[in-house]
């Protein structure tokens, strides 16, 4: 035995290649049939149309069909109302001559030809049921407040089951919460019940949905009444109630409603739907919560149903099989139930179902029906659609359990198997085909078929075959020089070639070879490695004005042989139809921009082969809209609340809020700004003044605008008061010398504080125990007080009084009488030389008292009485330096140098300039001379020539004598040495000998004092040409 599970297991290993792919036989080649369509196993069908029973199924030849019922031959043309269709298996049905009911049986069929035969499942057929309620007497409840309900519905069973519900006789749906919910079997549970609970329309209603009926049951009435209801209405109502308590409840633990002891069970099977429920009564209304005791509960399949009263978990595994608690808990304590699991599972297959087999002559292989299931199902095999064991032998054909081993087939031995897994759960039918064929390798991909992918992405080529034997698939690429299986190329069992990153360089023409015993064939195959598509510039988030423009710009790169397609969305959706939307080949502009055109765009450029796509967003903004409701709270004398509600801020945060009023009073239809707050905020604290009549407005703003303002507030108005204030900017200054000048601010008439507004102007000089004088002045902001001395200090007060009062005392401003001409002019002036052009002017000030007014500074006249140089003309022109403030020493610049100067000082004040001091004398000693005025060249020779000048306009002293200097130039400006001479001063012009011809020469002459020489003045000139050269 155990030699023979060796051989087995080494067979197994040898027949791999045959599990390993399932071959699709061209349907021009031989083959048993194989079912493609069948009706479900059960079949609810819908009495009200002809019934249509499906089996379709290929082979070649075309296969024939034939069906059981219940078991036996289904002869189908003796019963006149069923038709099979041409070149199929399927039955209909004519309903309209006969009942549904009639055709309610197990069918099963068979679809056969020469080569073998396949069967379905069986398949029930049973019509939907949509039956009526059962007619009842539904009494009507009593109960008191605080106790727990049960209204049961009780629906007709029905095929399939109803879904259940309750409404109202208006057809609304009662309100359910944790307090009121319904069950899975669709009962109505009341943990507790209200007063408010008290209706008479409790209906159920059950809807089948294969008929789309709706059932009602009779409507139940329900009164809930406290206690003192009850013993004042039992008598009058309700004789033949059903009475659940005669007294309100009192608070009290949970108590499970369903389900009922402390630990149930539930069987469900895998891969279905587990629900449990837990109800539970009490006061307050207990809260349910759930755990697994055995393990976690699976959070990605778990939900919580029916304000967690269901617990549900979808596509059930054996390891949701274990203990469940659920806990109900209100304040009064807690209450636990155990629910016991236990998973089943009809067969299901572990390794998928048996696949056909293509076997050529000779060759072995297995047939595998793997299956699982709990309780453990039982395989049996059939030939052909009759138990194997009653087929006619075959020595190639050995059946292990779930497994069929085929050694060294034959040409004739195909057929149909089937594999039946059953439990007591459901089974598992399954038609697989061994099909011997000796066939030459033929490939089925298209010739010359051409595959596009994009660079950097995964590559696949096909080759799809077909041969018994099966082919060996081989590729090469242009030359053929070698065969594609190593690294970047990976073969596939079914033939395709798959480059996991192509390149560019993978382009080219492929050729797949299929060879089997009997044949070759090859194929040609072109890939074309494409660039991908990108966009270069994305959309970027815009912020744009209500009825502006916004430009997405889209500019996108691609492959020059694909054809781009560009598509905008808004929102994932299409594009509105909407004129001001504009569409270029790298934009989408939108002019005159609506509120409503706000969201996300995509640009998505799409090619035959892949797209690329990028988003940006679009927030219209807008001033915000006025605020609304404006309202005004806690008014007293000085001051109120307001309040208001912002107005849409269009997508642009409110930065602060603008408050203004309106004085009724004083300045109808002319509003002021009072105060801001910030855009955060909805009110204000508003300080109010006296004798206004207030109206009140808001205006918000955002980083656009400011809105329009706010409806107008309701009118507040203050009583009038005293003046809070005196006014401001006190000041007395003189425009006359006996006269001072009173003025200030006057107040505004939000200041007034009241009627009859004046001024208290009181005065009096700056000396100990001056008596002050006073005036009222109105409708004014100055008065005039004349008779003053001269430039005197006065201390001045201005009070602001009106019908109802003065203000606060004043504070003292300080002023002068006017002022008047200096009476004197400064003494000890005298001046230091400090250079031939810089002089130091000295004097002593003024006396105060002397000025008669504010020191604004001094005054220096100075004038060139004349030059000392006997051929300087004498010039009398008057300069005046100012200096203000109380200076006493300043230079004098920009003097002459040999010159004589007078100058004298004066003091100013803000009248004019005093008397002048005597005149002072400055001479400046000699300093360097100007240029000479003139220089000439004349009497050109061959080797000399004459130089004339004129001395210098400025000469700063006494001329001492002149300096030449002078100096040969070629023709590239280049300077030769220089020669020097010293000329006396009284001579005027010069010739120099011994020049060389035809030379360009620069002269340079300077003037000279004791000071030394002065700027020269130059010239240039050339010695003429030997005529003998």
């Amino acid at each position: 035995m155990m030699e023979r599970r060796r051989m087995d297991a080494a067979l197994l290993g040898l027949f791999l290649v045959h599990l390993a792919t399932a071959l699709e036989v061209p349907l021009d080649l031989p083959q048993p049939p194989t079912i493609t369509h069948q009706s479900p196993k059960n079949y609810i069908i819908d009495p009200r149309e002809n019934i249509i029973i499906h089996c379709e199924a290929k082979g070649k030849p075309h296969p024939s069909f034939s069906w059981t019922r219940n078991g036996t031959h289904f002869d189908i043309d003796e019963d006149p109302n069923v038709t099979m269709k041409p070149n199929s298996g399927t039955l209909v049905v004519d309903i309209s001559r006969a009942k549904a009911e009639h055709y309610e049986f197990v069918y099963q069929c068979t679809a056969r030809n020469k080569h073998g035969t396949a069967v379905s499942n069986n398949i029930v057929v049973q019509q939907s049921r949509s039956p009526l309620w059962s007619k009842e007497r539904v009494d009507p409840i009593v109960i008191s407040e605080g106790r727990s309900l049960v209204l049961r519905c009780r629906p007709p069973a029905g095929l399939p089951p109803p879904i259940i519900f309750w409404m109202d006789n208006y057809f609304q749906r009662l309100p359910q919460s944790a307090r009121v919910s319904q069950s899975l079997n669709g009962d109505l549970y009341f943990s507790n019940v209200l007063q408010e609970d008290s209706r008479n329309d409790y209906i159920c209603y059950a809807r089948f949905p294969y008929t789309q009926t709706i059932q009602q049951k009779q409507p139940i009435v329900v009164k809930v009444l406290n206690l003192d209801a009850i013993n004042d209405t039992m008598a009058a109502f309700y004789n033949d109630t059903d009475l659940f308590s005669e007294e309100p409840a009192d608070e009290r633990k949970p108590n499970f409603l369903i389900p009922s002891g402390p630990s149930s069970s539930k069987t469900v099977l895998r891969g279905q739907v587990l629900e449990m429920e837990c109800i539970a009564e009490g006061l307050p209304t207990p809260e349910i919560s759930w755990a697994k005791v055995s393990g976690e509960l699976p959070t990605k399949r778990t939900s919580f149903l029916h304000y967690d009263k269901t617990l549900r978990i979808v596509d059930v595994s054996e390891s949701d099989a274990g203990e469940y608690r659920c806990t109900a808990r209100n304040p009064l304590g807690s209450v636990h139930q155990t629910i016991r699991v236990t998973v089943k599972a009809a067969p299901y297959w572990i390794s998928g179902a048996p696949r056909n087999l293509v076997l050529a002559p000779g060759e072995s292989s297995v047939l595998t029906c793997r299956a699982s299931g709990t309780p453990k199902p039982s395989v049996s095999w059939a030939m052909n659609g009759i138990p194997i064991e009653n087929s006619p032998k075959d020595l190639s054909r050995k059946v292990e359990d779930d497994t069929i081993i085929f050694t060294d087939v034959q040409a004739g031995s195909s057929a149909v198997y089937q594999c039946n897994v059953s439990n007591d759960y459901g089974y598992l039918l399954s038609n697989a085909f061994v099909n011997v064929l000796s066939e030459p390798p033929r490939v089925l991909t298209q010739n010359n078929k051409v595959y596009q992918v994009i660079k950097n992405r995964q590559a696949s080529i096909d080759c799809a075959s077909f041969g018994s034997p099966i082919p060996k698939i081989t590729w090469f690429k242009d030359s053929r020089s070698s065969t594609l299986d190593g690294d970047p190329y990976v073969l596939h069992d079914n033939g395709t070639l798959e480059i996991h990153t192509a390149q560019a360089h993978n382009s080219g023409k492929y050729t797949c070879v299929a060879r089997n015993s009997l044949g070759i064939y090859e194929n040609h195959i072109y890939l074309e490695v494409k660039e991908p598509t990108r966009i270069l510039k994305q959309p970027e988030y815009k912020v744009v004005q209500l009825g502006r423009s916004a430009v997405f710009e889209c500019k996108v790169k691609h492959d020059p042989s694909l054809i781009p397609t560009m598509t905008w969305l808004k929102d994932d959706g299409e594009l509105p139809d909407d004129e001001r939307l504009i569409v270029d080949s790298d934009s989408l502009t939108i002019v005159d921009v609506s509120e409503s055109d706000a969201g996300v765009y995509t640009c998505i450029m799409n090619t035959t082969l892949d797209h690329d796509s990028a988003s940006a967003e679009l927030t219209v903004v807008e001033r915000p809209d006025p605020p609304t409701d404006l309202e005004l709270t806690d008014q007293k004398k000085r001051s109120v609340q307001l309040t208001w509600i912002p107005g849409d801020e269009h997508n642009s945060p409110i930065q602060k809020f603008l408050i203004q009023y309106e004085d009724f009073l004083h300045h109808r239809g002319h509003w002021h700004n009072l105060t801001e707050v910030p855009g955060t905020r909805t009110t204000a604290h508003l300080k109010l003044s006296p004798y206004i009549h207030y109206t009140f407005r808001v205006l918000a703003l955002n980083a656009v605008d400011f809105s329009r303002p706010s409806f107008p507030s309701r009118m507040v108005k203050t009583e009038p008061a005293a003046p809070d204030e005196n006014p401001t900017g006190v000041q007395g200054f003189g425009t006359e010398h006996d006269n001072l000048v009173i003025s200030w601010k006057p107040l505004s008439g939000l200041q007034a504080n009241g009627p009859g507004l004046h001024y208290k102007v009181m005065w009096r000089q700056k000396v100990v125990d001056s008596d002050w004088t006073t005036v009222t002045v109105a409708n004014n902001s100055k008065f005039v007080v004349s008779g003053t001395p001269t430039f005197v200090p006065y201390e001045l007060k201005v009070q602001a009084v009106n019908d109802h009062g003065a203000g606060p005392e004043p504070a003292v401003a300080h002023g002068y009488s006017g002022e008047d001409l200096p009476v004197a002019a400064p003494d000890n002036v005298q001046a230091v030389l400090l250079n031939s052009t810089l002089a130091e002017v000295h004097w002593d000030p003024v006396p105060a008292k002397l000025i008669r007014g504010h020191l604004k500074g001094y005054k220096v006249y100075y004038w060139k009485e004349h030059s000392l140089h006997k051929h300087n003309p004498h010039l009398v022109k008057s300069q005046i330096l100012t200096f203000s403030g109380n200076h006493t020493r300043r230079m004098l610049p920009d003097l002459h140098p040999f010159s004589l100067y007078l100058f004298n000082v004066r003091v100013y004040n803000g009248k004019g300039e005093g008397p002048p001091s005597p005149n002072h004398q400055i001479v400046t000693p000699e300093g360097v001379p100007s240029a000479p005025s003139s220089l000439r060249v004349s009497n050109p020779n061959l080797d000399s020539l004459t130089l004339e000048w004129s001395p210098p306009h400025e000469r700063n002293g006494h001329i001492t004598g002149y300096t030449l200097r002078y100096q040969p130039v070629n023709d590239s400006n280049e300077l030769g040495p220089v020669e020097e001479l010293a000329l006396p001063a009284n001579e005027t012009s010069l010739t120099l000998l011994n020049l060389k011809y035809s030379t360009r020469y620069k002269f340079y002459l300077n003037a000279i004092t004791v000071r030394g020489a002065g700027p020269p003045i130059s010239e240039e000139a050339v010695t003429v040409m030997d005529e003998g050269t």
